[in-house]
């Protein structure tokens, strides 16, 4: 099946098992394919995004974003957009993100995030990049912060939806595609999204692992850390969800994932 692996998050951590990780997804019946995200280190440099571009470019189906994770952005400055902005220009480069706000834990302050969640809607638009958007527990700031600062030709995803059903229509009026993780899955925690999803327009929907975090069930009552093979229980439920023909879901969310990052 052709399916998305990673709409948004889930760089591919351990170092020397790549392979293994890509190996995993093939032997899964999925054809690689997807945006692979990347947090800053713990200093707050951009050491690992080079890595990112160069696992991009040796796997075929893989392509890369930049951006500034809200977590992060206290250490931003303009120099790091700058230096931000010339590696987007790499053609594995395929969305800008994740970008947005998370008031959960406040790694960084309301200030800095709301100021550099600005300043990265802008870059995108300057180089007419799809936006991964992360949102925790904002209360609808960031929805009024998109608001604010309207364009025409923004285009994005969602990455990792678990808002309200108001929420959804507000951000499918925008225009922006859905993603759904593995919560999807889980009995407790993702009813509520499992209720929401039958308003999301199939051609709004995308589906991505956020490894190695968000684990689906089955997997999870194995497994600590989430793989991009594992997608394939989140594809299932929402086709269970849509009474939809896997192959025929397929096909529409391998439609999506091309038009959103023009793959």
């Amino acid at each position: 099946l052709k399916v998305l692996l990673a709409a948004a998050g889930g760089v591919l951590k351990r170092a020397g098992h790549t392979e293994a990780v890509v190996d995993l997804a093939r032997l899964a019946g999925f054809q690689p394919i997807g945006v692979l995200c990347e947090i800053l280190d713990e200093d707050g440099s951009m050491a690992r995004i080079p890595k990112l571009l160069e696992i991009a470019r040796k796997y075929d189906g893989l392509w890369a974003s930049v951006g500034v994770h809200p977590h992060d952005v206290k250490h931003c400055s303009e120099n790091m957009m700058n230096d931000l902005k010339q590696l987007a220009k790499n053609p594995e480069v395929r969305a800008w993100g994740e970008t947005g706000l998370d008031f959960n834990r406040m790694f960084s302050s309301q200030e800095d995030q709301e100021k550099w969640f600005i300043r990265q809607l802008e870059i995108a638009e300057e180089l007419k990049l799809p936006l991964i958007f992360h949102e925790r527990d904002s209360n609808g700031r960031l929805l009024e912060i998109l608001k604010a600062y309207p364009s025409s030709g923004r285009r994005g995803v969602i990455h990792c939806f678990g808002g309200t059903r108001k929420e959804l229509e507000q951000y499918l009026e925008m225009g922006f595609y859905i993603g759904i993780t593995g919560i999807v899955t889980i009995k407790t925690r993702g009813e509520d999204l499992r209720n929401l999803v039958p308003f999301i327009p199939l051609s709004r929907l995308l589906i991505e692992t956020d490894a190695p975090y968000l684990t689906p069930a089955p997997e999870k009552n194995q497994y600590r850390r989430n793989e991009p093979a594992f997608v394939k229980s989140v594809f299932l439920k929402i086709a269970e969800i849509t009474k939809k023909k896997p192959e025929e879901l397929s096909g529409i969310l391998w439609k999506n994932t091309c038009e959103l990052f023009k793959i």
